[in-house]
């Protein structure tokens, strides 16, 4: 029979986060900064609701923050996006990505910053 599916609140974070594209972890698990292998899983729709970079190294920054499409192609999000030292960039438009698709965030140069996000997996499978 059809499954009813499932939906849960997570959240993940990657600390920290230099000049290596990482992907964002929608299992529930933590990215490894510099991997960006992860993907959607088959069968799950995710909503994220909040990605909050925080610089940590005194040092203004700029990042990127974009989505690997399941047909490959690149979307962007916010190039070149400003980061004050110590400062904080709060992204909270909704976002949904579905199985095969991959978020990535990356610094333009070398850096240390925090990233936090929350999101809602809604599993099929």
């Amino acid at each position: 029979g059809a499954s009813d599916g499932q939906e849960v609140l997570r959240r993940g974070c990657i600390s920290p986060q230099t000049n290596d594209p990482t992907s964002f972890d929608f299992t529930g698990g933590l990215p490894t900064a510099g991997d960006h292998s992860d993907v959607v899983a088959a069968n799950h729709i995710i909503t994220v609701l909040t990605v909050t970079w925080c610089e940590q190294g005194s040092a203004a920054e700029a990042f990127y923050f974009w989505i690997v499409a399941s047909d490959s192609k690149h979307i962007q999000l916010l190039r070149q996006a400003s980061l004050p030292a110590i400062g904080t960039y709060i992204w909270n438009e909704k976002v949904v990505l579905i199985g095969g698709d991959s978020m990535r965030t990356d610094m333009a140069s070398q850096a240390n910053v925090d990233v936090t996000y929350s999101y809602l997996d809604q599993d099929w499978s």
